[in-house]
């Protein structure tokens, strides 16, 4: 049966949605301004999407202290890597399409940046000794060619309700992964501690 509400045309979604006020439109910028700047520098999370060379997407997150991702005087950005689980999709996804996306979060704050570019990696000596941490150098370096970059408002915070710790849900006595690879690898209950313990062991002894 066909589908008579499905959006097929960008005519379609704006009659559904509207269009945006020129003064929203006029906030997306090529570069990134003083402000801007000014966020990264107090981030300590981002989203990072790629895009396989199916055309597949793929978000994941990077952490550390606010500002891990420098500025260079040219206006790109140097996302440094730290020790991980060596899947390396993003990674993969970039040699094979270098366009991404980031999202950056600041705590407590509602609005998010959002940026758009190209991504090339490197394992330059000295340029992970720059981006080092903790003592140790970065493991990998991805630079940023920013091509557009915007503040995006913060009605999605405010309707999750993140940064309202009386609105957080219960926290679970059990690790969701742990469970998902102990049922993915149909191991019996008691391996959960075993599962449980390797992973802590990793985030303690292998986090830079």
């Amino acid at each position: 049966m066909a589908d008579n509400y499905q959006i097929t045309s960008v005519q379609q979604l704006e009659d559904t949605l509207g269009t945006p006020l020129e003064f929203i439109a006029q906030k997306v910028r090529n570069s990134l301004d003083e402000a801007m700047l000014e966020f990264i520098q107090r981030s300590p999370l981002i989203f990072l999407s790629t895009l396989d060379s199916a055309g597949r997407m793929d978000v994941s997150p990077k952490g550390d202290s606010p500002g891990f991702v420098k500025a260079t005087d040219t206006g790109k950005l140097l996302l440094p890597d730290r020790p991980g689980n060596k899947l390396t999709y993003g990674f993969r996804n970039i040699l094979n399409n270098h366009h991404i996306g980031m999202i950056f979060v600041v705590p407590h704050l509602r609005e998010t940046l959002r940026v758009k570019g190209t991504a090339t990696l490197s394992n330059d000596p000295a340029l992970l000794e720059q981006l080092a941490a903790q003592g140790k150098p970065a493991t990998l370096c991805t630079t940023i060619d920013v091509s557009e970059c915007f503040f995006h408002c913060g009605k999605a915070m405010i309707r999750s309700k993140l940064w309202q710790p009386e609105h957080w849900q219960e926290a679970s006595t059990k690790s969701p992964m742990v469970s998902a690879m102990v049922k993915q690898f149909d191991a019996d209950e008691s391996a959960y501690s075993d599962i449980e313990t390797a992973l802590e062991d990793n985030y303690r002894d292998e986090l830079y």
